[in-house]
């Protein structure tokens, strides 16, 4: 039985089963689900019925020789797992599946078996007489059978890990020897205190039977000798004997306070009935070795039967330890106050389970966990009804205003919110880092943000006129990484330099030499004016604009980003196989020797020269003369190219290995997790130790070696004029207005996606500190004569990626669950802090090859890929139906609106690359995503609202018309003006005052 055709409201068949007892027609006539919803709603009067986490175990009478004992066969925290009697081990965890059949039987047994609730017992002997008293009382079992009852339930407990008469196997694994080291160790230390024991402890028991007839011996089970909950592991080691009794390795996977549910199944030949009795007793006691571990027990399920080939107790057993396991049964049990309780959490069970057909599956097969366990809450509670009148956009309305995205009324309203909401964070974001994967995440981006900077520092020397270059570009990502590590609202966000911003640098320098200015005095009062706008936005809650950026602009923005990002990378390399070509060849002999021949005509043109093999190339073309092969030979550089794509393509081949590394089959699971944390920093040193190794001269890294501007004409401070006129502070406005465009755009949409709510951030957002403290940033750099730097797409969308939080894998078969991202500003600090000090890493930085550096940003933009779903739904348009992934936006919305909407995107998304591609028309970059914008508004005339919020997120409705009206009405141009520029909140505030006064 597996839950995937739903069997709902089917009747149960009972009524035949002991029909005197009259139960089934006394049942409520309420539906199960509306019983057990009641149940779970009435309050706990005491801790006693509060429930805990259940760790159940499942034990067979099994006859060894002569004697008889308890087995352990399988055991559950949230998955089930079997003893493999061939294997001699356990079974990997799989979701059970039961038989219909073993359910009625198990639900039979509640109804018509012994039940006994909140028992007051210390021992398993205790428990045994009161059960046995019980059956005999309700005629459920013989009095002359009680003894013999009583015999089997004291009978010794073996479980799987115990190994009899302690012969150890020949052949173990590593993690056995390695386990079995340690808890030898833990033993000796926990058997150094001696415990006394009782006279008969260790000992056999006979008990008398009929007559002068003797039953076998048996060994007395340590069950006997009951603990209190908080015994000492002390104790624990020397309770039995000779044999250690607990699984203290297993342990380790057992949830803090868990409790324990005992099964106890088998046949024997002296009963003619079966016997059943679910015991819950009142206080949790661990009873000796009756547990695999050392947990308390606190439900006992007993079953024993005449021998029988029809009857199958194994999976009644399974199915009533699978009941224990889950969620709403076991709290049922743990709430239940009579019989008809337990009844009502069986049928809800029921009822939310699937049958597959017997000819259509096999139950032989084993089912893997889910990723991810569906939640009960709905098997919990009733559902709600929905509200008559539900204003979707005022919901909405309130996300954005705990996201900081709505107008808060007044100046620097939200700069101020934005503080607030950070401040009770700011010291967690500093202890928040004590973590290892905060030294790979910090290492990995240190290596991803210094090769950017140093060539984007290359391509600015060029475009500038070597005013800024590499040394410029590491003291600017130097200040601006560590201000903004240690003051800005969202430290996740890494910044960067951009193709837009050099694009910018570009053109105002063209500008200057054309005018005759000096470039770095003009470009300060750009930064001046820029710097001031923004604080202009920030003052007005500028950044509540951020709202109308969905998923649809931030997805084509990123995918546009990390496309280039993978573009660049290859180009990079393949701009290598030009600097050092390829000798195609192989072992003929070329000749160099470069030549050039004239004929007589020319030779007679030109009597003044003697010599005509000294002539270069370039007088030989001007005379028109034809040079030889030598001179077109290039001069190859043997293995040059091939070893710098062997190091591009291996950095990405093991990067993405060892990060998919923490799903692995081998190591334990902190092992599988750390090699995942510094994937990226693996493949770096591994390949650059290769590429030593070999020693072929592949391009290495060059940093600046020395701390001094590049250009000796000038210093560490611009001054704000040096030849330029006045005016120049009011022509630097029309550029500013444009600059600030670009730098709003690429700021806010990165923190866009960074801020997404499937990253499940807890801290909170900062769109207006972040924007102010850039304000500040950008005036210190244009004062400096510094590059801009702003919040980097795809160095952020990896900085993210590589502090993502999974849960620790507790029981077995449990599945890692994504928790969210370590919030913290230590690594962002560290990563910009090195690169300040790279001028002095010089000698260590120089032996990384660029290859392996390329080999980074192409696995930075293929990562960056992951998780968008704009790109998941690109790939969907390839794939037949029957093959497309199961994703819930293909479940809601039909296939046809889906590839259109892709198409619409996929057009944007190719708009975008051409305006870009270009440099005449690339400074309108920042336009084009305002445009993107529009054409997303525009997407509400072809799409329903249903859709959209499927395949997108819905845009703030300006449907407030009404108000602003009357508020036109009554305040004229000034309230409008307000309302506007600083929200509504300011007029509804007002108008709220007018009506109490």
């Amino acid at each position: 039985m597996e839950r995937r055709h739903s069997h709902r409201r089917h009747k149960h068949h009972h009524k035949g089963e002991n029909a005197k007892n009259g139960s089934d027609d006394d049942r409520p006539s309420t539906p199960p689900s509306q019983r057990v919803q009641f149940i779970l709603g009435e309050e706990v009067d005491d801790d006693k019925h509060e429930s805990h986490p259940l760790f159940s175990e499942m034990e067979e009478l099994v006859t060894e020789g002569e004697d008889m004992e308890w087995k352990e066969t399988a055991r559950w925290i949230k998955f089930e797992e079997d003893v493999e009697e061939g294997g001699n081990r356990w079974s990997k965890p799989h979701v059970a599946t039961l038989s219909l059949h073993s359910l009625f039987e198990l639900r039979s047994l509640i109804l018509n078996g012994t039940v006994i609730l909140d028992m007051e017992a210390n021992s398993i002997d205790q428990i045994a007489d009161l059960v046995l008293d019980s059956m005999v009382n309700n005629n459920t079992l013989a009095a002359d059978k009680k003894m013999q009852v009583r015999e089997a339930l004291l009978k010794r407990h073996r479980h799987q890990h115990q190994r009899k008469n302690h012969v150890l196997p020949i052949i173990r694994s590593f993690t056995d020897i390695g386990r079995n080291y340690s808890l030898c160790k833990m033993e000796e230390h926990l058997t150094e205190q001696p415990t006394e024991r009782p006279p008969d402890f260790g000992k056999f028991l006979i008990v008398p039977g009929h007559g002068s007839e003797r039953l076998p011996p048996i060994s007395k089970s340590a069950s006997v000798t009951s603990m209190s909950r908080n015994m000492s592991q002390s104790d624990l080691g020397n309770m039995n004997g000779d044999i250690h009794q607990h699984n203290l390795h297993f342990m380790k996977k057992i949830p803090n306070g868990a409790e324990a549910s005992n099964i106890l199944v088998g046949e024997v030949n002296f009963l003619e009935n079966t016997v059943a009795a679910f015991v819950r007793l009142n206080t949790s006691v661990v009873l000796g070795d009756l547990t695999e571990v050392p947990v308390p027990t606190r439900f006992l399920f007993l079953l024993l039967g005449p021998l029988s080939s029809t009857t199958g107790y194994h999976e009644i057993g399974r199915a009533m330890a699978t009941l224990m396991s889950d969620e709403i049964f076991h709290e049922v049990a743990y709430r239940a106050r009579n019989r008809t309780h337990l009844l009502a959490g069986v049928d809800e069970f029921l009822d939310a389970v699937t049958v597959l057909p017997p000819g259509e599956w096999d139950p032989a097969i084993r089912i893997e966990p889910p990723a991810a366990v569906p939640s009960q809450d709905t098997r919990k509670r009733p559902p709600e009804k929905p509200l008559e009148e539900f204003d979707e956009e005022e919901e909405e309305q309130k996300l954005r205003e705990e996201s900081g995205l709505a107008r808060s009324g007044i100046l620097f309203g939200g700069l101020i919110n934005d503080l607030k909401r950070k401040a009770p964070w700011y010291f967690s974001d500093f202890k928040d880092a004590l973590a290892s994967q905060c030294i790979a995440s910090w290492i990995f981006l240190y290596f991803a943000c210094l090769s950017p900077i140093i060539t984007f520092g290359g391509l600015l020397s060029q475009a500038t006129g070597k005013n800024m270059a590499a040394m410029e570009s590491l003291v600017s990502g130097f200040i601006c990484g560590m201000g903004y590590g240690f003051f800005s609202g969202q430290p996740l966000t890494i910044l960067g330099s951009t193709g837009p911003v050099l694009v910018f640098e570009t053109i105002v320098y063209d500008f200057c030499g054309t005018m005759g200015w000096e470039y770095l005095s003009f470009r300060f009062w750009i930064g001046t004016w820029i710097a001031v706008i923004l604080v202009v936005l920030v003052a007005i809650d500028a950044s509540a604009l951020v709202c109308y950026i969905t998923r649809f602009t931030e997805e084509n923005f990123a995918t546009l980003i990390a496309i280039i990002f993978i573009f660049k990378a290859v180009e990079n390399v393949l701009a290598i196989g030009k600097q050092f070509p390829i000798n195609t060849s192989g072992y003929t002999n070329l000749s160099y020797e470069c030549s050039c021949v004239f004929n007589s005509t020319i030779e007679l043109k030109h009597p003044e020269i003697s010599n005509w093999t000294a002539v270069n190339k370039t007088a030989c073309i001007e005379m028109k003369g034809t040079l030889s092969e030598g001179c077109f030979l290039p001069n190859y550089t043997p293995d040059v190219f091939l070893m710098s794509v062997l190091l591009f393509l291996g950095t990405f081949v093991i990067s993405v290995q060892l990060k998919d590394f923490k799903n692995a089959l081998f190591f334990s699971s902190k092992v599988r997790q750390f090699v995942s944390d510094f994937a990226v920093i693996i493949a770096i040193f591994s390949m650059t130790l290769f590429d030593t190794y070999v020693g072929i001269a592949t391009p290495k890294l060059e940093v600046p070696k020395e701390f001094k501007p590049t250009s000796p004409d000038r210093g560490w401070f611009i001054p704000p004029f040096k030849q330029n006129p006045i005016i120049s502070i009011f022509v630097a406005i029309p550029p500013a207005l444009l600059g600030t465009i670009l730098i709003f755009m690429d700021q806010q949409i990165t923190s866009v996606i960074v801020n997404r709510k499937e990253h499940k951030l807890k801290k909170g957002c900062g769109y207006h500190l972040d924007l102010f403290i850039l304000a500040i940033l950008i005036e210190i750099c244009s004062l400096m004569g510094l590059p801009w730097f702003v919040a980097a797409t795809v160095l952020s969308i990896n900085h993210v990626n590589s502090l993502k939080l999974e849960s620790e894998c507790a029981a077995p078969g449990e599945k890692p669950q994504f928790l969210g991202v370590r919030e913290q500003r230590v690594t962002h600090v560290l990563i910009f802090l090195t690169i300040g000090l790279s001028v002095f890493l010089t000698p260590m930085l120089g032996y990384i090859p660029m290859p392996v550096l390329f080999g980074v940003f192409l696995y930075m933009g293929v990562a960056s890929l992951k998780g968008l779903q704009f790109f998941d739904r690109i790939l969907i348009m390839f794939m037949p139906n029957k093959y497309q992934p199961d994703y819930m936006f293909l479940r809601q919305v039909p296939i046809k609106r889906v590839h259109l909407f892709t198409l619409i995107q996929l057009a944007c998304l190719i708009c975008l690359w051409s305006v870009k591609s270009f440099s005449s028309t690339s400074i309108l970059f920042p336009l084009m995503l305002v445009v993107m914008i529009g054409i997303r508004k525009s997407l509400d005339l072809i799409f329903t609202r249903r859709e959209m919020k499927i395949l997108d997120d819905i845009m703030p409705e300006m449907t407030k018309r009404h108000q602003m009206l009357k508020d036109e009405e009554v305040g004229g141009f000034t309230s409008k003006f307000a309302t506007c520029i600083l929200g509504p909140k300011l007029i509804l505030e007002e108008k709220g005052a007018k009506e109490i006064s």
